[in-house]
């Protein structure tokens, strides 16, 4: 399976667990099984990718869009949500936002601590340190959001 291929099937696991597996089932109407092929990748699934409408009612009930942010990174294209965006929390401000900035990066910084010590960072720790700099990315498009209200 191609890079891109195996990227893309991460963030629509991603994506499925951030909505969770039975909501995802009911906003799709596709069975458990199915939505797994989707992410899986094993190579009789490797040409099986979730079908845009799927990822649109998916994303619409998720705390980020992790599939259309994947597509949008690949092609070096930077997202900028409207202020309307239905899921960005909106309390605090921009100084909250830099308290949660600094906080996440310092759980990623120990993450990646953790993980290096023995000169090798597993599978189980790669997701580990993904989980966190997505975490991590949510964050900064609160910044940004909040920053564009403010010039605005």
């Amino acid at each position: 399976m191609s890079i891109v291929g195996r990227y893309l099937k991460k963030h629509t696991e991603a994506l499925v667990k951030d909505v969770g597996i039975e909501a995802a089932c009911t906003l799709s109407g596709k069975s458990k099984a199915t939505l797994g092929r989707y992410y899986s990748d094993h190579q009789e699934h490797e040409d099986r990718f979730m079908p845009v409408d799927t990822v649109a009612a998916l994303e619409e009930a998720a705390s980020y869009p992790h599939v259309t942010s994947a597509l949008a990174e690949l092609q070096s294209i930077m997202l900028q949500h409207g202020g309307d965006r239905r899921n960005a929390p909106r309390e605090g401000g921009v100084n909250s936002d830099v308290v949660a900035l600094s906080q996440r990066f310092a759980m990623l910084m120990a993450e990646y601590h953790q993980s290096i010590q023995d000169g090798v960072i597993s599978g189980t720790e790669a997701r580990r340190l993904l989980k966190e700099t997505l975490a991590l990315q949510k964050v900064l498009v609160d910044i940004k959001l909040h920053l564009e209200d403010e010039t605005a």
